[in-house]
Parts: C-alpha cells; sequence; structure tokens
C-alpha cells in the first residue's frame, strides 16, 4: 500500500514537467513553421521567360532565385531552386581551382547563351569516365576573368544538389534547369553569385516576407 501511494505521488510530480516539456515542443514546430523559405507561396509561372527577371545564387544558402517585377512594380520571388556550387569555398581565383566565381558588387554577370547540353559529356577523373554530365540545358554565363561558368543540370550527379561538389559551374536537379530554362532564363539575363559570408540583400529580406504567408 505504501509503495502504492509513493507511486502516485511521484507521477503528480512528474506531471507539470511533461506539461511543461510537450508545451515547449508546440512552440518550437510553431517557429520552424513561421520559416520565411518554408512558407513561400510563389505566383504562377509565366508561360514564358518576360525578358525582365534576373536571378541572384546565395552560396552561403545553396539557392538559386528568380526574381521579377509584377504589374504594378513590385518585385515578387518568382521561383526558388537548390543548387551545388564548386566544391572549395571563396571567389575562383584562376581556372581549376574548383570555385565558383562572384559577381563584384553593383555588376552581376550574364547570361551570353542558352545551349542545348543534353548530349554534353566530361570526364571527372573519378573512375566513371566520359559521361553525360550538364543536364538539358547550359546557361553560359560572362563572367570577367574566367571561361566556361554557367548553369546546368546535373545528370549522373544529382544526389549532389544542393552541395559543394562542381568546378566551378552551378549544377541544377536537370527538372529544374529545364523550369528555369523554359520559364525564366533568357540572354542578357542579369545573374549575381552572393559570397559565402554574404548575408540576403534588404530588398530580398522584404519580398520573401511579403512572399510568405
Amino acid at each position: 500500500m505504501l509503495n502504492r501511494f509513493i507511486i502516485i505521488l511521484y507521477i503528480m510530480a512528474m506531471l507539470p514537467l511533461c506539461v511543461m516539456s510537450q508545451s515547449s515542443i508546440g512552440s518550437n514546430m510553431e517557429a520552424l513553421g513561421t520559416d520565411a523559405t518554408a512558407a513561400v507561396q510563389f505566383p504562377p509561372m509565366p508561360a514564358q521567360p518576360s525578358g525582365t527577371a534576373w536571378i541572384v545564387i546565395s552560396k552561403k544558402n545553396l539557392t538559386l532565385s528568380v526574381y521579377d517585377r509584377n504589374s504594378a512594380g513590385d518585385t515578387i520571388l518568382m521561383a526558388q531552386f537548390p543548387c551545388c556550387m564548386g566544391k572549395n569555398k571563396g571567389n575562383k581565383m584562376r581556372r581549376g581551382d574548383m570555385r565558383t566565381p562572384e559577381s563584384p558588387d553593383g555588376r552581376p554577370f550574364k547570361i551570353t547563351m542558352i545551349q542545348n547540353s543534353s548530349k554534353w559529356k566530361h570526364n571527372f577523373h573519378d573512375g566513371r569516365g566520359n559521361i553525360r554530365a550538364y543536364g538539358h540545358w547550359f546557361l553560359r554565363l560572362e563572367t570577367p576573368g574566367h571561361r566556361g561558368i554557367g548553369i546546368h543540370g546535373s545528370t549522373n550527379n544529382e544526389k549532389s544538389v544542393p552541395g559543394r561538389a562542381s568546378e566551378g559551374c552551378i549544377r541544377l536537379l536537370d527538372k529544374d534547369i529545364i523550369t528555369l530554362k523554359e520559364h525564366f532564363a533568357y540572354v542578357g539575363m542579369a545573374v549575381t553569385v552572393q559570397g559565402e559570408e554574404q548575408a540576403p540583400y534588404p530588398w530580398e529580406q522584404r519580398v520573401r516576407q511579403a512572399a510568405a504567408k
């Protein structure tokens, strides 16, 4: 009888702790639910590129974001894709350093060509030989001082997205490079590549907050 009484007292003593723990978990879940990136509502994709959209690539977040302006002139977030960047961190300095070049502040890169790369192959010298590696499209970038840099798919390397594994280009999932090309990309499109330590621009934060629920 005494043992049963002790057990009841122990359960009663622990009950507030259990309730507090569940309340704390609920608060954490609510906090996670308010994450702006997860809650963003994208507008319908245009049937074809508007010719006015631009791209911001974040090395810090491993994302490629597409922005445009609506009929009222407001900047809106149109789409966002995970991406894979150069294997090594930092701004590209020379050929073969496995870094993705960063666009100088205020001077974005430009898409100079949109090329069908569905049959292009590359040897990564990892034992797989000369394999298809670029997805359906290669959006070639004008990156002063460096050649051969672009945004492309990740055929045979999809597990690297998001991540850091490329030789300097920006990789998207194959389905995402198709979406980017069909709905947003055009020759002359501005592409800003931010450094690893660079925070989103203030206007980006405002746009994401406006797009969040």
